[in-house]
């Protein structure tokens, strides 16, 4: 098997160009560890990861008319919001979470929301000063610094966004979330092993979802594993979600050719 070494111009030339959507993945739920219940909201049958495109529609009519009838319910805003960036209408998300930002100016979560909203729309600084804003010295909150470290991933800080991921840590040993930040900011930069290590820690953790495997699937793929990364796209979900996945990560690889080129590489170097 030919292994992709962190010069090869595919690995770079593909990380770079799908910075934005990996790190929308790793972004996902860093805010809603703690949500605020100011009133009910709508009940979901299971989480929004493992939803086809069918039933995240209708969770997302669903909690549209909840916010409606409420836009000051934080709880009911940010999952309406984090539905609408899976959605890909990141400008109405946007729109949402400026909203619940009005409302709830001193809420910490809301304000790692908003920041995770103005990111998915491509406003960068405004993010990162938001997340900055919000966060407070004597009690830091590790969603802010992972937040925070994926947006200065996307900015090209790496070291500085890897310094957050670690303080984030810190405060929240494990946690799979802030691993598979750090894992995919190793990507980005080219050094797909070591992201693979910190990707499969996560992947490991009880708490991890389908976006830390998906992840992880992609990292493997891009080394040239091609059945171990389908296998790791169609774990612990339902048939219709792992052929999606299946098909996200043979559509990463497919950019600029890397999935055929590599796979010549693997059978050349098995022959």
């Amino acid at each position: 098997m030919r292994i992709v070494t962190s010069r090869s111009p595919i690995i770079r030339n593909l990380a770079v160009s799908t910075a934005t959507v990996l790190l929308a993945l790793s972004l996902a739920g860093c805010a809603s560890k703690a949500p605020r219940h100011t009133g009910s909201i709508p009940s979901m049958n299971k989480p929004l990861d493992s939803m086809n495109a069918a039933e995240l529609r209708n969770a997302s009519e669903r909690f549209g008319q909840a916010y409606e009838r409420d836009p000051k319910n934080a709880a009911t805003g940010m999952k309406y919001a984090e539905m609408l960036r899976m959605s890909g209408r990141d400008d109405q998300a946007l729109a949402v979470m400026q909203q619940v930002a009005i409302h709830n100016p001193t809420d910490r979560t809301v304000l790692a929301a908003y920041g995770k909203a103005l990111a998915g729309a491509g406003e960068l600084q405004k993010a990162l000063e938001t997340i900055r804003r919000a966060q407070t010295p004597d009690r830091p909150s590790w969603q802010l610094l992972s937040a925070e470290g994926a947006v200065l991933d996307q900015l090209g800080d790496s070291n500085s966004a890897r310094a957050s991921y670690r303080k984030a840590l810190e405060i929240e040993p494990e946690e799979p979330s802030i691993l598979s930040n750090l894992g995919m900011s190793y990507l980005i930069n080219g050094d797909p092993r070591s992201a693979e290590t910190y990707l499969r820690k996560a992947a490991n953790r009880p708490n991890a979802d389908s976006r830390v495997r998906q992840n992880l699937a992609l990292v493997v793929g891009l080394q040239g594993r091609f059945q171990e990364a389908e296998n790791i796209a169609r774990a612990e979900l339902s048939a219709d979600q792992a052929q999606a996945n299946v098909e996200y990560l043979r559509a990463m690889l497919a950019q600029q050719n890397s999935w055929a080129k590599l796979q010549n590489g693997e059978e050349n170097n098995t022959n």
